[in-house]
């Protein structure tokens, strides 16, 4: 169990991260952790054109030996990418909930994952591993969330919705309660889904609507 307890953003231990990835979606996972006051020691981006993360100097290649008592986010966005790389991680997984995110004590943010600004997780819903709840995204009673999926700013999940491993739901949409969506699913931008969804399918408009 990966259950916060109550106001954990407030009583979080200092602890040493590093961070795998050093794009956009990095600076934000950077963010949260300076909001929390913990220390970043080191960046790994396969990328070497990627000189910094803000400040802290891109290792390039990840080493399991770098650090090795620090906790590791890997702070990248593409959900596939993340599962790759989270089979060759060594590190312990850290965990980073923003103070202004509000997470009900009895949910439960599995590690590896981001909570992002403003963003709202409600009663009896799980979040599992290396997820991202992303800015204003918000997660009503009894959801689960499983591993690798990534919520986009501002999207709605509504009561007792399932969203299967590594499925993106985008920007604004909104999903009605009890919808069960299944894996690499894909939830485009400002899309209503009102009904289940198989895996792999692609969703767009109002009504969503299957389009692969």
């Amino acid at each position: 169990m990966h259950r916060p307890p109550p106001q954990w953003n407030l009583l979080m231990e200092k602890t040493d991260f590093i961070l795998i990835g050093a794009s956009g979606h990095a600076r934000v996972v950077m963010s949260v952790l300076e909001a929390l006051q913990q220390n970043v020691l080191a960046v790994f981006d396969s990328n070497p054109e990627i000189k910094a993360l803000d400040t802290i100097p891109n290792e390039v290649e990840y080493r399991a030996d770098a650090h090795e008592k620090a906790k590791a986010i890997i702070a990248i966005g593409d959900n596939q990418t993340r599962k790759k790389l989270a089979l060759s991680l060594a590190h312990s997984l850290g965990q980073a909930i923003h103070p202004s995110a509000q997470c009900d004590r009895l949910s439960d943010v599995g590690l590896g994952t981001v909570v992002m600004h403003n963003a709202v997780i409600q009663r009896g819903s799980y979040i599992g591993q290396h997820c991202i709840i992303n800015t204003k995204a918000s997660v009503d009673h009894d959801c689960k969330i499983d591993d690798f999926v990534h919520i986009a700013p501002g999207a709605t999940l509504c009561g007792n919705v399932r969203v299967g491993e590594g499925s993106l739901i985008g920007a604004g949409a909104i999903i009605l309660p009890n919808i069960h969506i299944g894996k690499n699913v894909v939830v485009g931008a400002g899309a209503v889904v009102h009904k289940d969804i198989p895996d792999s399918a692609l969703i767009m408009g109002v009504p969503g609507k299957q389009i692969n």
